[in-house]
């Protein structure tokens, strides 16, 4: 059974939730936006010990709390990593009241009908087990759509519900993940085709099973407004996908009941050079925008 507390917060809190789990693939990319070039570090090791830094960094700020941000997804070796020797996961629900989650894809496959499907995942009950004892509250993983191709739309819904029940099963709450890509040139049919498909399968959960949703902000305000409102959802967050923060938080104020789950758009002004003064007081300014976003809406 997931934790009552962490449920009631993520159910009803306002707020939004932070996302810090590049993974391998985008780790670089979110290192040089911080100001850290490829040259600065050689090797796998080296390249996440900074990347942990990085996040330890934000993770330390005084405006990093339960008070606005009230959930953090977490890469794998973020997990098993520490803040001040204490296990990141019990630092953030303890010491900051902000519900953990784990990013447990490994990425996605050669895109197929207009869509990239998970990779194969065949260690994933143990890394579940693994996230539970360490207390992580829920998990989330993504798979792409480039194109409004229903077959393809079909499949990766398919799979992300598989997924999910077997999350569920070890006690854990999935986040459901398909982005529609914001480059993509049919985005506003695919999310046709992709709310009827998440929501039949919400039609056919078993009784008292819930789930997240994690979608791309929808081309028309609202759209997603029948799957916010669905009894076996507990909240529905959306991506930045590559917007700005401006305009990631713009679009997020015209859909009632989405709260944000920003990742490059949490970090966008952060830059390592920066002193502690001026990073804590820049990703404050982030935070109360984001949370201005979710909460408010116009």
């Amino acid at each position: 059974m997931v934790d009552a507390k962490m449920l009631n917060k993520m159910s009803s809190a306002p707020g939004f939730i932070a996302a810090l789990d590049q993974s391998g693939g985008s780790t670089p990319g979110a290192l040089r936006l911080y100001g850290v070039s490829d040259t600065d570090y050689q090797g796998d090791e080296e390249m996440f010990r900074l990347v942990h830094a990085m996040r330890v960094r934000i993770m330390s700020a005084p405006a990093f709390t339960g008070e606005k941000v009230i959930g953090a997804i977490l890469f794998e070796r973020t997990m098993d990593g520490d803040v001040d020797g204490e296990a990141v996961p019990s630092h953030l629900w303890e010491k900051r009241g902000v519900v953990p989650f784990l990013k447990i894809d490994k990425g996605l496959n050669a895109e197929e009908n207009g869509v990239q499907t998970m990779k194969p995942m065949p260690d994933l009950d143990a890394l579940l087990i693994r996230g539970r004892e360490k207390g992580i509250f829920g998990t989330k993983m993504r798979s792409v759509i480039a194109h409004a191709d229903k077959g393809g739309i079909a499949a990766v819904v398919e799979q992300q519900f598989q997924v999910a029940r077997q999350i569920i099963g070890q006690g854990l709450m999935p986040i459901i993940e398909p982005e529609v890509s914001i480059k993509s040139p049919t985005k506003e049919q695919a999310e046709a085709i992709l709310r009827d498909e998440i929501a039949e399968r919400l039609d056919k959960l078993p009784a008292g099973e819930k789930v997240m949703l994690k979608l791309t902000i929808p081309t028309v305000a609202d759209f997603y407004a029948p799957l916010v409102a669905h009894k076996s959802v507990i909240r529905v967050v959306a991506l930045s996908g590559g917007y700005s923060t401006a305009d990631a938080c713009e679009k997020l104020s015209h859909n009632h009941g989405m709260i944000a789950s920003f990742s490059r758009a949490l970090a966008e002004n952060l830059r390592v050079s920066m002193s502690d003064a001026d990073f804590n007081a820049s990703i404050a300014a982030t935070i109360d925008q984001i949370y201005a976003a979710s909460v408010n809406k116009s």
